[in-house]
């Protein structure tokens, strides 16, 4: 992407905004369809959060289905027929959302929730009697992480369901229970799918990296196929899901696996640079304005620290891109009100110049903009609301 492409075709917009490019949308849908290798993606709407992306991508073949990251989103994109299947990523504890699920046939065959405990299902009880309601779908989430000796956890903290035993109590216990019917199992391997293996300038710790995940991941097969098996044996699943963008090939490997996840593939965030096996190419942006020059060698725009979730680290902090040698001080940062930048770059900019960045992660950037402008070649195709400026309910 260059900055004359982006410059021209935003130049009746004034920052902050953002820019997705669709051909580097599409082609990184498309390359990821590939790497799935035959295995359906479902695509992770936090890693979107724009209804007409989804829709977009729903529409690409190998596209199926969404993982929403509340119940009241999925609900929200059932309701709009962005799709009639949606597996909510995460527990729900939101009462208005069990309600409005359980009262509604077209909204209880569409939307699975994830549980990993039975309190859980007495949460779903209390708000809506079993007999009041249709049977709701549920997925039971298998914790991916890598425990090699005793007291050591390597991954996210998630499930506490770990060991096949675990996973077929607890799918014992969904099958004993009326008003709900168990439908799939997730089991997400976050250390691999969301850990680069390549961080730059960080060759031994790559290593390090690499050789935890594939060790790790033989593990993970072993497990998740047996745990699945006796899951398998107590009730009929539709699907067992697994990965992220970043581990969707070697997922998709896994026989176990039916479908694969992925979002954050599609915007390209530079968390994905540091990936060996594949690295999208950039497709989202943003712009902010320059507005004063403190020193020689130094810039300064207005705004910028649109800051990544994540651990308070300088692998969270958004990154300027064009023009090229602009950097961050590191006794500044990214600031709320105003970035400075640094670089031989700087004193080629004036006041009324932009900065094009790039975010850390993918779906966060639609949290600071009420409109994504998608380029199409060299010029603006349409501007599309993010969840912000769709009027979408509160989800977090």
């Amino acid at each position: 992407m260059t900055g004359r492409r982006l410059d021209a075709a935003t130049a009746d917009l004034d920052p902050p905004f953002a820019v997705v490019d669709l051909d580097a949308f599409e082609a990184n849908a498309d390359s990821l369809v590939r790497r799935a290798g035959g295995r359906p993606i479902r695509v992770a709407s936090k890693s979107v959060r724009c209804r007409e992306l989804l829709r977009a991508v729903l529409r690409r073949p190998g596209w199926r289905g969404v993982m929403a990251y509340t119940l009241p989103e999925a609900i929200w994109l059932v309701r709009s027929g962005i799709t009639d299947d949606v597996l909510v990523g995460y527990p729900t504890a939101h009462r208005a959302g069990i309600a409005e699920l359980a009262a509604s046939d077209e909204l209880a065959a569409a939307i699975t929730l994830m549980i990993d405990s039975t309190d859980q299902l007495d949460l779903v009880d209390a708000v809506v009697a079993p007999g009041a309601r249709p049977p709701l779908r549920v997925c039971l989430d298998l914790d991916a992480s890598w425990r090699p000796l005793p007291g050591v956890h390597i991954g996210v903290r998630r499930s506490p369901v770990h060991s096949p035993a675990e996973l077929a109590a607890l799918a014992a216990q969904v099958v004993a229970r009326p008003g709900f019917r168990l439908v799939g199992v997730m089991s997400y391997e976050a250390h691999i799918a969301g850990v680069g293996d390549a961080p730059p300038g960080r060759p031994f710790y790559g290593r390090a990296v690499r050789l935890v995940q594939r060790r790790s991941y033989r593990e993970l097969l072993r497990r998740r196929a047996t745990a699945v098996a006796a899951v398998r044996a107590i009730a009929d699943l539709e699907f067992v899901n697994g990965g992220g963008t970043g581990s969707v090939g070697l997922t998709a490997a896994d026989p176990t696996v039916t479908e694969v996840t992925a979002g954050s593939g599609l915007f390209g965030p530079t968390l994905f640079d540091a990936y060996r096996s594949w690295r999208p190419r950039p497709a989202a942006y943003f712009a902010t304005s320059v507005v004063r020059r403190p020193g020689p060698g130094l810039v300064t725009v207005h705004g910028g620290g649109w800051i990544a979730s994540g651990p308070a680290d300088p692998s969270r902090l958004p990154t300027p891109v064009i023009p090229p040698g602009l950097r961050l001080l590191p006794t500044e940062g990214a600031g709320e009100v105003q970035t400075p930048l640094a670089g031989a770059a700087a004193d080629r900019l004036r006041p009324g110049d932009r900065v094009w960045w790039r975010h850390a992660k993918a779906g966060e950037l639609c949290e600071h903009v009420d409109a994504l402008h998608l380029l199409r070649g060299e010029a603006i195709e349409r501007t599309v609301p993010t969840y912000r400026g769709d009027g979408a309910p509160a989800f977090l």
